[in-house]
């Protein structure tokens, strides 16, 4: 399942993050997985002081999400990271590692978009999803989470620069499929819950409190 946010970063955001970007020291992102055939793109260089504040300007965006909490129920949020993709630069066909630093269990994945859509050529993010390929190309402020466990791409970039925010999430549901029976059920308790009579709105919040605490880990 995925999750679009049309607008998880302001407008101040968006520009503080890009000015961050057209100073900070971008190096080869192949650094963070040496032995990746496929990764060809720039991220921010951790000691750079400039990935401190991206990084927790993006963190603070996300995790101030309604949205974003309710569907990812995020128990780790990987400190966000500046990437960007020059023309010819691409990161081909991958799955995310299955444990990152700090022993964290990417369950979810998360793209922030940073540059304006019509400021570069190509650069779409291509998810596979069983027979079908997904493309996002989001506009400037927006996000998209998804599951770690896909198979995607970012196509190469012809012209312009893609410049993107990149995360991943440890969830408190570790299971995708029960994961989306709470988001659903949290869904409908939020959308219909006041129409129903308070008996059975407290049994619906008692079934889904009780599922919660069953999948939680």
């Amino acid at each position: 399942m995925f999750l679009e946010l049309p607008e998880v970063l302001t407008h101040a955001e968006v520009d503080r993050l890009r000015t961050l970007a057209a100073t900070a020291r971008f190096v080869e992102g192949r650094l963070s997985n040496p032995h990746s055939k496929v990764k060809n793109n720039l991220q921010i260089d951790h000691p750079d002081p400039a990935y401190e504040e991206s990084s927790k300007l993006m963190g603070v965006a996300l995790q101030r999400s309604e949205a974003f909490r309710n569907f990812a129920f995020p128990r780790v949020l990987a400190p966000p990271m500046l990437a960007k993709y020059t023309p010819g630069m691409n990161y081909g066909v991958h799955s995310d590692s299955p444990v990152m630093a700090g022993n964290l269990r990417p369950d979810l994945s998360c793209t922030l978009f940073l540059a304006e859509a019509a400021t570069y050529d190509g650069g779409e993010l291509s998810i596979q999803l069983g027979g079908r390929t997904l493309e996002f190309k989001g506009a400037a402020g927006s996000a998209i989470v998804y599951p770690s466990t896909t198979l995607h791409e970012v196509r190469p970039v012809t012209s312009g620069e893609r410049l993107v925010g990149l995360t991943f999430i440890e969830s408190a549901i570790r299971d995708p499929a029960k994961r989306d029976i709470i988001y659903h059920l949290n869904e409908v308790a939020a959308l219909e819950g006041f129409n129903m009579s308070w008996e059975n709105r407290t049994r619906l919040q008692h079934a889904r409190n009780n599922l919660f605490r069953l999948w939680t880990q």
